[in-house]
């Protein structure tokens, strides 16, 4: 995943999903140790609902169009 798209996602997650920064700080250093996505990590841990995570990934897509 590029910048850019990173960049849109945690911009989706704070103000679409409501995360704290704090929790997605967390969420990327985790996933990055874990080698894991970062959507896959917060929906895994409880961070992210499964209706919130299939919304990350339409975003997700409809931006890499």
């Amino acid at each position: 995943m590029n910048n850019y798209l990173s960049r849109k996602m945690i911009i989706y997650l704070l103000n679409e999903i409501g995360l704290d920064e704090s929790s997605i700080e967390l969420g990327l250093k985790l996933s990055i140790k874990n080698k894991t996505t970062l959507p896959i990590f917060l929906w895994s841990y409880g961070m992210l609902t499964i209706e919130e995570l299939d919304k990350l990934y339409s975003f997700l897509f409809q931006k890499m169009d």
